[in-house]
């Protein structure tokens, strides 16, 4: 299973609204495996396709970290039915780097997926589960933390990563 590479702003793939994916496919089931291992070498907690460059709705979650013993979770096609109250996070992003910014997110949430054979599930998150799950689906309509943060910080952020660009960092 090859580590891929993370995309990162201003890739334009970022910024699609992805597609529904086809579960039962041996691309999709590769490209979870392939995502899985990317996610715990970058590392983090989350990761999605157009991060990855793919164009489709699909995510990995596993909030567990280097204590524990892994939890994947891969979602195919996910949709809130339900959100709770709202709680403030500090998030960071694989493909936004060095920038945090503090969103609030539904706290608890119910979602419906499917998994890699094509059958619906309800999974039920709350706290950084919850909050992870929300970001991941953010990339899959195109939008990144940066659009949570204030006017100001996105412009110094974007001057940032010009400047970056510029000197070929």
């Amino acid at each position: 299973m090859p580590v891929l590479p993370i995309l990162t702003y201003p890739d334009p793939i970022l910024r699609l609204k992805c597609e529904e994916a086809v579960p039962g496919t041996d691309d999709v089931c590769r490209l979870a495996e392939d995502m899985v291992e990317t996610m715990y070498a970058a590392p983090g907690i989350g990761l999605a396709a157009p991060q990855v460059g793919r164009n489709i709705r699909m995510l990995v979650i596993d909030i567990t970290g280097p204590v524990g013993a892994p939890e994947p979770h891969v979602l195919l096609n996910p949709v809130i039915q339900e959100k709770s109250e709202s709680t403030s996070f500090e998030e960071g992003c694989l493909s936004v780097p060095e920038l945090n910014v503090e969103i609030d997110r539904a706290r608890k949430i119910r979602v419906r997926y499917q998994d890699l054979d094509g059958r619906w599930n309800d999974l039920s998150a709350e706290d950084l589960f919850a909050v992870a799950v929300q970001h991941e689906m953010d990339h899959l309509e195109g939008r990144l933390i940066l659009d949570y943060a204030s006017p100001v910080r996105r412009d110094l952020y974007r001057r940032k990563i010009r400047k970056q660009r510029a000197q070929g960092v």
